[in-house]
Protein backbone atom coordinates (compact mmCIF):
# COMPACT_ATOMS: atom_id res chain seq x y z
CA UNK A 1 0.00 0.00 0.00
CA UNK A 2 1.61 3.66 -1.26
CA UNK A 3 1.09 6.95 0.70
CA UNK A 4 -2.10 7.59 -1.36
CA UNK A 5 -3.46 4.65 -0.44
CA UNK A 6 -3.12 4.74 3.13
CA UNK A 7 -4.12 8.33 3.52
CA UNK A 8 -7.40 7.72 1.36
CA UNK A 9 -7.90 4.50 3.83
CA UNK A 10 -7.83 6.76 6.92
CA UNK A 11 -9.57 9.21 5.22
CA UNK A 12 -12.96 6.56 4.38
CA UNK A 13 -12.78 5.95 7.96
CA UNK A 14 -13.88 8.82 9.19
CA UNK A 15 -15.78 10.15 5.98
CA UNK A 16 -19.51 9.73 7.25
CA UNK A 17 -18.50 11.92 10.19
CA UNK A 18 -17.42 14.62 8.07
CA UNK A 19 -20.56 13.81 5.86
CA UNK A 20 -22.52 14.37 8.55
CA UNK A 21 -20.52 17.58 9.53
CA UNK A 22 -20.73 19.22 5.89
CA UNK A 23 -24.47 18.39 5.85
CA UNK A 24 -25.54 20.67 8.94
CA UNK A 25 -23.70 22.89 7.83
CA UNK A 26 -25.01 22.95 4.06
CA UNK A 27 -28.40 21.73 4.75
CA UNK A 28 -27.96 19.93 1.22
CA UNK A 29 -26.81 16.17 0.76
CA UNK A 30 -25.55 16.97 -2.59
CA UNK A 31 -23.62 19.57 -1.49
CA UNK A 32 -22.39 17.38 1.81
CA UNK A 33 -20.49 15.10 -0.63
CA UNK A 34 -19.34 17.78 -2.71
CA UNK A 35 -17.98 19.38 0.57
CA UNK A 36 -16.23 15.80 1.32
CA UNK A 37 -14.96 15.26 -1.85
CA UNK A 38 -13.26 18.85 -1.85
CA UNK A 39 -11.72 17.97 1.65
CA UNK A 40 -10.16 15.11 0.45
CA UNK A 41 -8.70 16.93 -2.35
CA UNK A 42 -7.39 19.24 -0.36
CA UNK A 43 -6.04 17.07 2.19
CA UNK A 44 -4.29 14.50 -0.22
CA UNK A 45 -2.48 17.42 -1.72
CA UNK A 46 -1.47 18.87 1.61
CA UNK A 47 -0.84 15.45 3.40
CA UNK A 48 -1.06 14.70 7.37
CA UNK A 49 2.78 15.01 8.51
CA UNK A 50 2.59 16.94 12.01
CA UNK A 51 -1.22 16.04 12.77
CA UNK A 52 -1.63 14.80 16.10
CA UNK A 53 -5.60 14.58 15.95
CA UNK A 54 -6.42 13.29 12.66
CA UNK A 55 -10.28 13.49 12.85
CA UNK A 56 -10.25 17.19 14.82
CA UNK A 57 -8.39 18.16 11.79
CA UNK A 58 -10.29 16.49 9.03
CA UNK A 59 -13.22 18.27 10.40
CA UNK A 60 -12.03 21.40 10.65
CA UNK A 61 -11.05 21.15 6.64
CA UNK A 62 -14.36 20.16 6.06
CA UNK A 63 -15.79 23.03 7.76
CA UNK A 64 -13.09 25.41 5.44
CA UNK A 65 -14.42 23.72 2.38
CA UNK A 66 -18.56 24.24 3.99
CA UNK A 67 -17.70 27.85 5.17
CA UNK A 68 -16.43 28.58 1.38
CA UNK A 69 -19.41 27.13 0.05
CA UNK A 70 -21.75 29.13 1.74
CA UNK A 71 -20.32 32.01 0.97
CA UNK A 72 -20.59 31.09 -2.70
CA UNK A 73 -24.37 30.58 -2.14
CA UNK A 74 -25.10 33.70 -0.34
CA UNK A 75 -22.79 35.76 -2.81
CA UNK A 76 -25.01 34.23 -5.61
CA UNK A 77 -28.19 33.91 -3.50
CA UNK A 78 -28.64 30.53 -4.45
CA UNK A 79 -30.11 28.76 -1.46
CA UNK A 80 -31.55 25.13 -2.03
CA UNK A 81 -34.44 25.38 -3.51
CA UNK A 82 -37.62 23.70 -1.51
CA UNK A 83 -39.67 21.36 -4.00
CA UNK A 84 -43.56 21.22 -3.49
CA UNK A 85 -44.39 18.18 -0.77
CA UNK A 86 -46.13 16.26 -3.50
CA UNK A 87 -43.15 16.54 -6.11
CA UNK A 88 -40.68 15.26 -3.07
CA UNK A 89 -43.07 12.36 -2.07
CA UNK A 90 -43.42 11.32 -5.79
CA UNK A 91 -39.93 11.35 -6.95
CA UNK A 92 -38.47 7.70 -7.65
CA UNK A 93 -37.16 6.02 -4.72
CA UNK A 94 -33.72 5.40 -3.76
CA UNK A 95 -31.02 5.46 -1.39
CA UNK A 96 -30.42 9.38 -1.46
CA UNK A 97 -33.63 10.50 -0.64
CA UNK A 98 -33.56 8.25 2.11
CA UNK A 99 -30.81 8.65 3.30
CA UNK A 100 -31.35 12.67 3.08
CA UNK A 101 -34.60 12.34 5.02
CA UNK A 102 -32.97 10.19 8.01
CA UNK A 103 -30.41 13.24 8.04
CA UNK A 104 -32.77 15.85 8.23
CA UNK A 105 -34.71 14.08 10.69
CA UNK A 106 -31.34 13.53 12.78
CA UNK A 107 -30.97 17.70 12.65
CA UNK A 108 -34.66 18.48 12.68
CA UNK A 109 -37.00 19.76 10.08
CA UNK A 110 -37.19 23.44 11.88
CA UNK A 111 -33.70 23.40 12.63
CA UNK A 112 -32.78 22.77 9.59
CA UNK A 113 -34.63 25.64 8.64
CA UNK A 114 -33.23 28.51 10.56
CA UNK A 115 -30.00 27.29 9.99
CA UNK A 116 -30.56 28.39 6.80
CA UNK A 117 -30.90 32.22 7.83
CA UNK A 118 -27.89 32.49 9.50
CA UNK A 119 -24.68 34.27 8.34
CA UNK A 120 -22.13 32.28 6.99
CA UNK A 121 -19.53 32.14 9.82
CA UNK A 122 -22.94 31.90 11.96
CA UNK A 123 -23.76 28.50 10.98
CA UNK A 124 -20.08 27.18 10.96
CA UNK A 125 -18.92 28.32 14.50
CA UNK A 126 -22.71 27.07 16.06
CA UNK A 127 -22.32 23.88 13.99
CA UNK A 128 -18.73 22.88 14.93
CA UNK A 129 -19.38 24.29 18.62
CA UNK A 130 -23.21 23.05 19.44
CA UNK A 131 -23.25 20.49 17.24
CA UNK A 132 -19.98 18.93 17.97
CA UNK A 133 -18.19 20.26 20.72
CA UNK A 134 -15.66 21.69 18.77
CA UNK A 135 -13.60 24.16 21.05
CA UNK A 136 -13.20 27.74 20.19
CA UNK A 137 -9.91 27.77 19.70
CA UNK A 138 -10.01 25.72 16.92
CA UNK A 139 -13.06 27.36 15.04
CA UNK A 140 -11.22 30.71 15.42
CA UNK A 141 -8.44 30.11 12.24
CA UNK A 142 -11.95 28.08 10.20
CA UNK A 143 -14.28 31.73 10.44
CA UNK A 144 -11.38 34.16 10.52
CA UNK A 145 -11.68 35.54 14.26
CA UNK A 146 -10.67 35.04 17.40
CA UNK A 147 -11.74 32.85 19.70
CA UNK A 148 -13.69 35.76 21.80
CA UNK A 149 -15.42 36.37 18.64
CA UNK A 150 -15.99 33.19 17.45
CA UNK A 151 -17.63 32.76 20.41
CA UNK A 152 -19.81 35.77 19.95
CA UNK A 153 -20.81 34.51 17.15
CA UNK A 154 -22.07 31.29 18.45
CA UNK A 155 -23.83 32.67 21.06
CA UNK A 156 -25.57 34.82 18.55
CA UNK A 157 -26.47 32.25 15.96
CA UNK A 158 -27.89 30.23 19.33
CA UNK A 159 -30.32 33.55 20.04
CA UNK A 160 -31.29 33.28 16.33
CA UNK A 161 -31.93 29.60 16.50
CA UNK A 162 -34.16 29.43 19.33
CA UNK A 163 -36.60 32.58 18.04
CA UNK A 164 -37.80 34.99 20.61
CA UNK A 165 -41.39 33.70 21.95
CA UNK A 166 -43.91 36.64 22.25
CA UNK A 167 -45.50 34.17 24.98
CA UNK A 168 -44.46 33.81 28.49
CA UNK A 169 -43.72 30.09 29.65
CA UNK A 170 -46.74 28.77 30.99
CA UNK A 171 -48.82 29.65 27.70
CA UNK A 172 -45.58 28.67 25.30
CA UNK A 173 -45.62 25.32 26.92
CA UNK A 174 -49.36 24.85 26.51
CA UNK A 175 -49.79 26.11 22.92
CA UNK A 176 -46.45 23.97 22.19
CA UNK A 177 -48.60 21.45 23.66
CA UNK A 178 -51.44 21.65 21.42
CA UNK A 179 -49.44 22.12 18.08
CA UNK A 180 -47.91 19.01 18.93
CA UNK A 181 -51.00 17.15 19.04
CA UNK A 182 -52.43 18.83 16.32
CA UNK A 183 -49.60 17.79 13.65
CA UNK A 184 -49.89 14.74 14.93
CA UNK A 185 -53.42 14.34 14.18
CA UNK A 186 -52.83 15.94 10.93
CA UNK A 187 -50.02 13.33 9.92
CA UNK A 188 -52.64 10.57 10.91
CA UNK A 189 -55.65 11.45 9.40
CA UNK A 190 -57.63 11.76 12.52
CA UNK A 191 -59.97 13.38 12.44
CA UNK A 192 -61.88 13.57 15.87
CA UNK A 193 -59.01 14.91 17.48
CA UNK A 194 -58.43 17.38 14.92
CA UNK A 195 -62.13 18.58 15.56
CA UNK A 196 -61.43 18.86 19.37
CA UNK A 197 -58.01 20.38 18.72
CA UNK A 198 -59.78 23.69 16.81
CA UNK A 199 -62.10 26.06 17.99
CA UNK A 200 -65.47 25.75 16.59
CA UNK A 201 -65.36 28.86 14.58
CA UNK A 202 -61.82 27.95 13.59
CA UNK A 203 -60.89 29.93 10.47
CA UNK A 204 -58.43 28.89 7.93
CA UNK A 205 -57.12 31.30 5.39
CA UNK A 206 -53.71 30.34 2.81
CA UNK A 207 -51.99 32.24 -0.14
CA UNK A 208 -51.75 31.15 -3.39
CA UNK A 209 -48.46 29.99 -3.13
CA UNK A 210 -49.70 27.01 -0.85
CA UNK A 211 -52.36 25.29 -2.51
CA UNK A 212 -53.49 24.28 -6.05
CA UNK A 213 -55.74 25.76 -8.16
CA UNK A 214 -59.11 25.58 -6.86
CA UNK A 215 -58.41 25.53 -3.18
CA UNK A 216 -60.39 27.78 -1.61
CA UNK A 217 -58.52 30.67 -0.06
CA UNK A 218 -60.71 30.16 3.05
CA UNK A 219 -62.50 27.94 5.21
CA UNK A 220 -64.63 28.23 8.04
CA UNK A 221 -65.89 25.74 10.81
CA UNK A 222 -63.97 22.68 13.02
CA UNK A 223 -65.28 19.83 10.76
CA UNK A 224 -64.32 21.50 7.52
CA UNK A 225 -60.89 22.75 8.40
CA UNK A 226 -60.41 19.30 9.92
CA UNK A 227 -61.46 17.22 6.72
CA UNK A 228 -59.72 19.19 4.46
CA UNK A 229 -56.30 18.98 7.12
CA UNK A 230 -56.82 15.04 7.21
CA UNK A 231 -56.19 15.42 2.75
CA UNK A 232 -53.44 17.14 3.47
CA UNK A 233 -51.95 14.59 5.34
CA UNK A 234 -48.99 14.33 3.27
CA UNK A 235 -47.51 17.50 3.90
CA UNK A 236 -48.15 17.25 7.30
CA UNK A 237 -45.55 14.37 7.28
CA UNK A 238 -43.22 16.99 5.88
CA UNK A 239 -43.80 19.58 8.48
CA UNK A 240 -42.21 20.19 11.97
CA UNK A 241 -43.35 22.25 15.13
CA UNK A 242 -41.12 25.80 14.95
CA UNK A 243 -41.85 28.90 16.81
CA UNK A 244 -42.95 31.29 14.16
CA UNK A 245 -43.90 35.26 14.38
CA UNK A 246 -42.90 34.42 18.32
CA UNK A 247 -45.75 31.48 18.78
CA UNK A 248 -45.80 28.04 18.40
CA UNK A 249 -46.71 27.33 14.75
CA UNK A 250 -45.68 24.98 12.38
CA UNK A 251 -43.51 24.82 8.98
CA UNK A 252 -43.19 22.64 5.84
CA UNK A 253 -40.02 21.68 5.21
CA UNK A 254 -39.43 19.14 2.77
CA UNK A 255 -35.56 17.75 3.29
CA UNK A 256 -35.04 21.03 5.76
CA UNK A 257 -35.78 23.35 2.92
CA UNK A 258 -38.59 25.81 3.88
CA UNK A 259 -42.02 25.49 1.92
CA UNK A 260 -44.39 27.19 3.75
CA UNK A 261 -45.40 27.87 7.29
CA UNK A 262 -48.72 27.60 9.46
CA UNK A 263 -49.00 30.43 11.55
CA UNK A 264 -51.40 29.95 14.11
CA UNK A 265 -53.46 31.47 17.02
CA UNK A 266 -55.12 30.00 20.04
CA UNK A 267 -57.65 30.82 22.86
CA UNK A 268 -58.71 28.59 25.25
CA UNK A 269 -56.69 25.93 24.58
CA UNK A 270 -57.98 25.39 21.25
CA UNK A 271 -56.48 26.68 17.48
CA UNK A 272 -58.70 29.81 16.43
CA UNK A 273 -57.14 30.72 13.59
CA UNK A 274 -54.46 29.06 10.67
CA UNK A 275 -52.97 31.32 8.46
CA UNK A 276 -51.05 28.91 5.73
CA UNK A 277 -48.27 30.99 4.12
CA UNK A 278 -46.01 29.82 1.03
CA UNK A 279 -45.28 33.10 -0.30
CA UNK A 280 -41.68 33.30 -0.42
CA UNK A 281 -41.34 37.36 0.36
CA UNK A 282 -43.46 36.72 3.44
CA UNK A 283 -41.61 33.42 4.45
CA UNK A 284 -38.31 35.56 3.83
CA UNK A 285 -39.61 37.66 6.27
CA UNK A 286 -41.01 35.55 8.61
CA UNK A 287 -39.48 35.40 11.89
CA UNK A 288 -38.87 31.56 12.37
CA UNK A 289 -37.14 29.86 15.62
CA UNK A 290 -36.43 25.70 16.77
CA UNK A 291 -37.15 26.73 19.71
CA UNK A 292 -36.59 23.87 22.68
CA UNK A 293 -39.93 22.81 23.65
CA UNK A 294 -39.47 19.11 22.86
CA UNK A 295 -36.49 18.11 24.88
CA UNK A 296 -34.47 18.67 22.31
CA UNK A 297 -30.91 20.41 22.64
CA UNK A 298 -30.69 22.99 20.28
CA UNK A 299 -26.93 21.69 19.32
CA UNK A 300 -28.95 18.27 18.05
Amino acid sequence: MNGTEALAERFEAHREHLRTVAYRMLGSLDDADDAVQAAWLRVDRAGIDGVENLGGWLTTVTARVCLDMLRIRRTRSEEPLAAAPEAVLERPGGPEPEQEAVLAESVGLAMLVVLGRLTPAERVAFVLHDMFAVPFAEIAPVVGRTPVASKKLASRARERVRGRAALDEVDLARHYTVVDAFLAASRGGDLDTLVELLAPDVVRRVDRFAVPTGVAGEVRGARSVAEETRMFAHRARLGAVALVDGRPGIVIAPGGRLFAVLRLSFADGRITDIEVIADPTRLAEMPLGAGAHDGRPLGG
